[in-house]
């Protein structure tokens, strides 16, 4: 995926700028400026390629369409939270459909009986699951610090918290999964 990117990077002196009108100029240049810190972060969420590519096309197309169409005053920041958003939402979506599935198949009686797979990739997703779940003000500093690899400083400047308050929101998010986790472990 990261391959790709930078493959992709060669484009952005040719055709793409010529393309674009110079009211738009600024959504290519942030697209090149933060689009691989942004890949990272969604891969971290998702974990899936399509969907990091969806989650990527959801956030710049919602900065191009924005209704004032201006530069918002923190590209960044506005990147990193629309694209949080997008993932957040694709993993609850992700979770509906995993349950709707699990209840069809024990009602049809399809499902086998068998013992979890406690692999990487399942706890993985039980752990995404479980941080889409969360409230929305923990949600966003979990999903920043430790998925996106941000800094408290910067998710502080993104959220407009102070620090000490995103840090406090990461120990109670880390808390709380820890609880949902070892819940769901017990019989």
């Amino acid at each position: 995926m990261f391959g790709k990117a930078v493959r992709c990077d060669l484009l952005w002196a040719g055709s793409f700028s010529e393309a674009a009108d110079a009211s738009q100029q600024w959504i290519l240049a942030a697209m090149h400026r933060h689009g691989p810190e942004l890949v990272t972060m969604l891969w971290r969420i998702l974990g899936n390629e399509q969907d990091v590519c969806d989650a990527y096309q959801t956030t710049f197309l919602q900065l191009a369409h924005r209704e004032d169409r201006r530069k918002p005053g923190h590209v960044r920041a506005y990147l990193f939270r629309t694209a949080s958003n997008a993932a957040i939402t694709m993993l609850r979506r992700r979770v509906t459909e995993g349950r709707t599935l699990s209840a069809w198949e024990s009602c049809t009686g399809h499902l086998e009986p068998a013992e979890p797979d406690f692999d990487a990739q399942y706890l993985t997703e039980k752990l995404r699951a479980m941080i889409a779940d969360l409230p929305e003000h923990l949600r966003s500093v979990i999903t920043l610090h430790d998925l996106g690899e941000l800094p408290y400083g910067e998710v502080a400047r993104i959220l407009r918290i102070s620090t000490g308050t995103a840090r406090v929101y990461r120990c109670k998010a880390v808390q709380l999964l820890a609880a949902w986790m070892n819940r769901e472990e017990q019989p």
